[in-house]
């Protein structure tokens, strides 16, 4: 449905009915004169009368040609200006619609678009460079996508209030708005094309990412940038066994799935997602899903884009030379078929090199001439006479014998034939993978023998740096990875700044570095290039489904996977190595997983197939840079954890991704298999350099009292301790972080006598005397803990001034003999002296409930307080700290230690030591349970 409303402008300019007699233009600063104007009315006739007296009349044809000229695009700069005018397209997409608008905002640039889902509005622009760049085999497409925090009605929260270098998910999006339009951009044409979106409005219901993948499409279609089709992409989430169309952001924080699938009317051509264990086929149905939510976008986009859209510039499209194809092949067709067979990396990197650098002397400098030409075809008789006609008669000295001419034909004259360097280059690309898909094909046999669906040697080794908390090296052929997990507190955890005024920490995250020298190369090092950023994000959701909640597992896990040898894959790779990684750390993951990475030969009956699409498992560099697809599958037997798909041709059907993900699941089943003989083995034990967490329960109520004025209690008591961090939270949980298991002992007293709750009859001893009254001393009875012991109560006698017996700083015995309604304590010395008489004091014996067991505390010495029982009564443990029948009573800490050489070969292997911290401090030992 097209609409077009006349009021839809921005901007109002007044427009005149008629010239004024003298109008400057602002039209690149040109000075145009009205008709009317007195002076030219008068003169203008004569001066160019009598100036064409003096010009030839070629200058005078040239100065009148001007003129009207001119005139003419003066009278079209001072025509009345067009107001802006709105085109939009509602177009279903799920239970809701979306409103695709153009021509209203952006009319300068060569396409611009707004798509508007509920309140969340993405404004997309694309722009091509007038100039065309240097030819590349790599098309100049730069996509630059930004959440504006004004869209939610906030501010960037750093110094400066505006926004700046990307985040990490803003890159992500621009690399699923790369993926699926590079494809459809034709070939040979170098104009530099720049995609920028801008989320302009954000209701924090409406995701906008998927919004932006359409917007960027539908803008392409629109400008005049050369494309295939209309590109669109949708979000599908799966609630309660249920597939749902771009579900809102609260619908997903149920979904066992996030799948984004971008593609055109007829083919996908990019998948992305995550899920919880899903099985093949429960993916394939959400693939369908999306794909019909595609096409009905495309097909109503199609429309607009039919009433609105501008010519393509085909004509700026400029191809090597198709003979340039058949040049390159008879020079280098030979070679490359022996060099296709090298099976390591880099020798045959550097034949390649050499090869090409001999094509491109012979091609670029010396000059070809063709097999045909060279030696000489056979020729008709036309082609004959017409040798003969062109002829020339040539007399040589010596050679005259009695009148006689000789008559010498001159033979055909082949100029060599030369090329630019770009064009030799990308074609020698292009027959290079033409050769391998061949062979591929024809000889059922890749570049390092094996067959399309075997897998190369997997070799895999746990702990080998001895000062990481978990390690492992995987090896996949020549793909290399080594990963290093390190746990840590809430401290360590990465903040996350987005839309929504919320806080968000992630208490797991995956790092992937690609450095040069991993495929032999000299390069740039610095911040991480989008392609790490994107790559190390796909391992991390990865591997987020098979982690321990937090309750299970409180330290925060941060991987980091490095490249260390790199032929295709290395992605998964680092799903392997981190899995194994996070096993030598002691993390108690659910299960294995592992990675594969699947590629694809489309047009089979090109190179002499039956037409079939040829599935590869476990691809290298050259058969992803030469293939159609780049298909990287994760999980384990049972289903996908992660997935991303990238097509470099026209798009593929559901069949085919079928069978693709049916084999990536008999791959993954033979890696999962490979890692089991991991040598040496996981310790699945917390290294004895990971920091200890102890975990307690304390009364909500009670929380302030440990962090203190401004923090001031809980930074004495990490400075008095030595712990690292005490982390509290509003529902009463505590979580000590600290290197040695003495500073959490240290510090869990401190608290636990900081949340007690004080009985009456309870015995306080060695207690220091913090200040003294005209009427008493007030006594610390735990830390930040004071009660009044009444001068009445101090001694048996009658004492005038309690300075008379004691000072700041004294220590006494106390017992509670009463807590007010304000919940002040009222302590007595009396009560415990030998000469004190058996009767209870009046106020104790109104006070003391009778059925109240009594308990004794020594006060905290070095920070450690001892309570021991009464002899004449029984003592319960003090009520400080922990809730029985809280969730989340149960307190541990997680102790690394040196295991006993039986254990294995490895010296690094370690326990874990999981302690109950009961009220008695007794410890139990048991290890880390991996599932």
């Amino acid at each position: 449905m097209l609409a077009n409303p006349s009021t839809s402008t921005l901007h109002h300019r007044p427009n005149y009915t008629h010239n004024p007699p003298c109008a400057l233009s602002n039209h690149r600063c040109k000075l145009s004169l009205s008709p009317n104007c007195p002076r030219f009315s008068n003169s203008a006739k004569s001066n160019f009368s009598s100036l064409s007296l003096l010009l030839s009349r070629r200058k005078r044809e040239r100065l009148f040609t001007f003129v009207n000229a001119f005139e003419e695009t003066s009278v079209a700069h001072d025509a009345p200006q067009s107001l802006p005018q709105r085109f939009s397209v509602k177009i279903p997409v799920g239970d809701r619609h979306i409103l695709v608008e153009t021509g209203h905002i952006g009319r300068q640039a060569s396409g611009s678009v707004t798509v508007t889902d509920g309140e969340t509005i993405v404004y997309t622009s694309v722009c091509l460079d007038d100039v065309p760049s240097e030819p590349s085999d790599f098309y100049p497409l730069s996509v630059n996508y930004q959440e504006r925090f004004s869209a939610a009605g906030r501010t960037s929260g750093g110094f400066f209030k505006r926004e700046g270098k990307l985040k990490d998910h803003e890159v992500l999006i621009c690399r699923l708005i790369d993926r699926p339009l590079r494809p459809t951009m034709f070939k040979g044409f170098y104009h530099e094309t720049q995609i920028l979106s801008w989320v302009l409005s954000y209701d924090g219901l409406h995701s906008p990412d998927s919004l932006a993948v359409t917007a960027a499409g539908i803008a392409v279609a629109l400008s005049e940038v050369p494309n295939t089709k209309v590109i669109a992409g949708v979000r599908v989430g799966l609630v309660d066994n249920k597939f749902i169309v771009n579900p809102t952001t609260k619908e997903m924080e149920e979904s066992e799935l996030d799948l984004l699938l971008a593609g055109t009317d007829s083919a996908i051509f990019m998948i992305e997602g995550y899920c919880n264990f899903l099985t093949e086929e429960k993916l394939l149905d959400a693939v369908q899903i999306g794909q019909d939510a595609v096409r009905a976008i495309c097909n109503e986009v199609g429309v607009l884009v039919k009433k609105c859209g501008k010519a393509k510039m085909l004509d700026a499209i400029k191809l090597p030379p198709a003979e340039l194809y058949k040049h390159v092949e008879e020079i280098a067709g030979d070679e490359l078929v022996k060099i296709l067979q090298i099976t390591s990396k880099v020798p045959r990197r550097k034949a390649l090199a050499s090869l090409e650098e001999k094509v491109l002397s012979i091609l670029t400098e010396k000059g070809y001439v063709s097999k045909d030409e060279r030696f000489g075809t056979p020729e008709t008789v036309a082609d004959l006479l017409e040798v003969e006609d062109e002829d020339e008669e040539i007399v040589v000295d010596g050679e005259v014998d009695e009148g006689d001419v000789h008559i010498k034909p001159i033979g055909r004259k082949f100029s060599p034939l030369l090329f630019s360097e770009v064009d030799v280059k990308l074609v020698f690309k292009e027959v290079t993978s033409k050769f391998l898909r061949k062979r591929i094909v024809e000889g059922g046999k890749r570049s390092d023998g094996r067959t399309p669906d075997r897998i190369r040697p997997i070799d895999s080794r746990c702990g080998i740096l001895p000062r990481a908390h978990g390690s492992a090296l995987f090896t996949r052929g020549e793909t290399q990875s080594l990963a290093v997990v390190t746990l840590g507190d809430k401290q360590m955890a990465q903040r996350v700044d987005n839309l929504v005024d919320e806080e968000e920490f992630k208490r797991f995250y995956l790092q992937y570095l690609f450095p040069p020298s991993c495929v032999g190369e000299v390069g740039r090092i610095g911040a991480p290039s989008r392609r790490e950023i994107g790559h190390g994000m796909l391992v991390e959701r990865a591997l987020k489904p098979i982690l321990p909640s937090e309750d299970d597992f409180p330290y925060t896990v941060r991987v980091e996977s490095t490249i260390t040898e790199s032929n295709g894959s290395s992605s998964m790779a680092s799903v392997c190595g981190g899995c194994l990684a996070l096993q030598d750390a002691g993390v108690p993951v659910k299960c294995m997983i592992a990675g594969i990475a699947m590629g694809l030969v489309l047009d089979t009956e090109e190179f002499g197939g039956d037409g079939t699409p040829l599935i590869l498992s476990d691809i290298t560099g050259s058969e992803d840079a030469s293939g159609d697809m780049d298909f990287k599958v994760a999980g384990n037997e049972d289903g996908i954890t992660a997935f991303q798909m990238d097509i470099k041709v026209g798009g593929i059907t559901l069949p085919v991704m079928r069978k693709a993900l049916l084999q990536a699941r008999d791959g993954r089943k033979h890696i999962l298999a490979e890692m089991l003989k991991c040598s040496p083995f996981p310790s699945k034990r917390l290294s004895k350099y990971a920091p200890l967490i102890h975990i307690m329960k304390v009364n909500p109520k009670k929380v302030n009292i440990i962090i203190g004025s401004g923090g001031k209690k809980v930074k004495s008591i990490i400075e008095e301790t030595g712990v690292e961090a005490i982390d509290t939270r509003d529902d009463g949980i505590v979580k000590i972080t600290a290197k040695d298991l003495s500073s959490i002992e240290k510090s869990k007293s401190i608290i636990n006598q900081l949340t007690m709750v004080p009985n009456v009859g309870d015995i306080y001893r060695n207690c220091e005397i913090k200040s003294i009254a005209p009427y008493g001393v007030f006594v610390e009875i735990a830390p930040g803990r004071e009660g009044l012991c009444h001068i009445s109560e101090l001694t048996s006698n009658w004492l005038p001034k309690a300075e008379d017996v004691f000072k700041v700083g004294d220590r006494v015995d106390v017992k509670l003999i009463e807590v007010n309604e304000k919940g002040q304590l009222r302590l007595s010395r009396k009560a415990l002296l030998p000469e004190a008489t058996p009767e209870k004091s009046s106020a104790e014996h109104h006070a003391t409930d009778k059925a109240s067991p009594r308990r004794i505390v020594q006060a905290p010495k070095d920070g450690l307080a001892e309570e021991y029982k009464d002899k004449d009564s029984a003592v319960n443990s003090p009520r400080s700290d922990s809730i029985k029948d809280a969730p989340v009573s149960k307190k541990k800490v997680y102790k690394g230690v040196t295991s006993s050489a039986t254990e294995g070969p490895k010296n690094s292997v370690a326990s874990v030591s999981s302690i109950a911290s009961k009220d008695e401090g007794t410890l139990e030992n048991g290890d880390a349970k991996i599932g």
